[in-house]
């Protein structure tokens, strides 16, 4: 497989993660976006029972020409994640997240050097634990992502 104009990124031996459900990729302090697809809105809608335009007034917004989760306003949480009696994450979205959710922990700037993936692993302690995913499936993933 070529990659990066032939040249192996530094993780083809593939990097561990494992998902310990601890809601932090979801969460603030910071404020950001969750990107939704048109697609992505309408899955949400069927999943929720709900209008597409009861989806969008209730838990989207516009940013520019794209759409995003909003998040709560004290916390900066995605609206969507919910906290256990033990404090631990839930999405309650979870069988419909859009796909930069899916595609957690492997975006560009994680993966952009061996430091990168070290700083994201302080946020997310499922960073460096558990199977590694192999090179082509991060790779895939990371292409998946919405810039």
């Amino acid at each position: 497989m070529k990659l990066f104009a032939g040249k192996s990124p530094w993780y083809a031996g593939g990097l561990a993660f494992e998902c310990l459900s601890c809601g932090r990729c979801c969460a603030g302090p910071e404020e950001g976006y969750v990107w939704i697809t048109a697609d992505e809105l309408a899955a949400l809608a069927d999943y929720l029972k709900l209008s597409v335009e009861e989806i969008k007034s209730r838990y989207v917004r516009q940013v520019g020409r794209r759409m995003s989760l909003r998040e709560d306003a004290r916390s900066k949480d995605c609206v969507f994640l919910s906290r256990d009696s033990d404090g631990q994450g839930r999405c309650q979205i979870y069988p419909v997240r859009p796909t930069q959710c899916r595609t957690w922990p492997f975006w560009p700037g994680n993966l952009h050097s061996p430091d990168a993936w070290c700083q994201a692993g302080l946020r997310c302690p499922g960073i460096n634990r558990g199977a590694v995913h192999p090179c082509d499936e991060i790779q895939r993933k990371r292409k998946q992502t919405n810039p």
